[in-house]
């Protein structure tokens, strides 16, 4: 008996096996899995650098759309707040609204004015903000930071408008870029109107990494937070603010484009356009 059952084994594994060796065969011809490419960030330098130190050289794609965000407009009342200005913090004046930073109430009112300007100059240019105020999940998908990473990851130009603590706390104006899909010629012409900081600017910011680029408009305080705190220079100080970030916005542009778009887009015919 013990040899009819041995027997009968052998003659059981035969199909068996044939049958696992097809399986094999056709788990092997499915589709692998997509790999999930991540952006290469630079190395940081043994020593992180002071000023400019990098070059912006990746050439925008024709009819790049922009977005921009309002820094730190989903981190209120929590750490990354912004700053509150030299004039409440120091001066005790009011906040602007209650419920923000002052950083906030004029990052929001310059972005604004930003994408007015630039649609009016004809740019594919829009706004986002995400409504709410304190999101404390990093990964939550309406945060300004990953709105902007889907944006970039699409070919766009993600800028996020900040405005620097006061003296001795802050630096000043400069764009500190994005870094993950390479330095872009856009802001190296940001950095050409504002200044640049270096790209490992404390270690590496988050929004950076993001593929989110800062542009620190300037500190809170003396004659750029007077203009903007007093309602007679308000929509004067916003707005030269926002024709200073297109104009060097449509240069970055402009090095992606044919000349006959260029010529367009300074509205000037061919012949006269250099």
């Amino acid at each position: 008996m013990r040899r009819i059952a041995l027997a009968l084994v052998g003659v059981l594994a035969v199909p068996l096996a044939a049958e696992a060796g097809l399986m094999d065969i056709l788990e092997s011809m499915k589709p692998a899995p997509p790999v999930r490419k991540e952006p290469q960030l630079p190395p940081l330098p043994p020593t992180p650098g002071r000023g400019k130190n990098w070059v912006g050289d990746r050439m925008p794609k024709k009819d790049m759309p922009i977005l921009v965000l309002a820094g730190h407009a989903d981190s209120q009342r929590m750490y990354g707040s912004g700053t509150p200005g030299r004039a409440v913090d120091i001066g005790g004046a009011a906040p602007m609204q209650a419920g923000m930073t002052d950083e906030l109430y004029w990052n929001l009112r310059t972005a604004k004015a930003v994408v007015a300007e630039g649609q009016r100059q004809g740019l594919e240019i829009t706004f986002y903000d995400p409504g709410v105020r304190t999101i404390r999940n990093g990964e939550d998908p309406r945060t300004n930071w990953s709105v902007g990473a889907e944006h970039a990851a699409k070919g766009g130009y993600v800028v996020e408008i900040h405005y620097d603590a006061y003296a001795p706390h802050g630096i000043g104006a400069g764009i500190i870029p994005a870094v993950a899909f390479g330095f872009s010629v856009m802001d190296e012409a940001l950095a050409k109107e504002f200044g640049a900081y270096p790209y490992d600017y404390r270690g590496m910011l988050g929004a950076p990494r993001k593929v989110v680029s800062m542009l620190e408009i300037g500190m809170l305080e003396g004659a750029l937070e007077a203009g903007l705190r007093d309602p007679s220079q308000r929509e004067a100080t916003l707005n030269q603010i926002a024709k200073r970030v297109v104009t060097a916005l449509q240069e970055g542009l402009e090095q992606g484009q044919p000349l006959d778009m260029v010529c367009r887009m300074r509205g000037r015919v061919a012949a006269d356009c250099s």
